[in-house]
């Protein structure tokens, strides 16, 4: 699924969204949901779900399950 990333000058994937994008939506969305994030920006479900688990990770976005799905919010610490 190459929608949400393109290539660069020397032929490798790069998102065509930065964190930041990601982040403003997620600050948009807060508490935001996967797909509200993916709408966002006219990508899949799983490549929004992917670029905020990456963002989980870096410790910028928490994740909380509420019912059967995930929801998003900035991480305290990098407000």
């Amino acid at each position: 699924m190459d929608e949400d990333r393109h290539r660069n000058e020397d032929g490798q994937y790069e998102p065509a969204y930065s964190d930041e994008d990601i982040l403003s939506a997620v600050r948009k969305h807060e508490p935001a949901a996967t797909q509200e994030i993916a709408n966002e920006f006219d990508i899949a479900r799983q490549s929004a779900d992917y670029r905020l688990r990456k963002l989980v990770k870096q410790g910028t976005v928490n994740k909380k399950k509420v019912g059967n799905s995930l929801v998003w919010s900035i991480a305290d610490d990098f407000e």
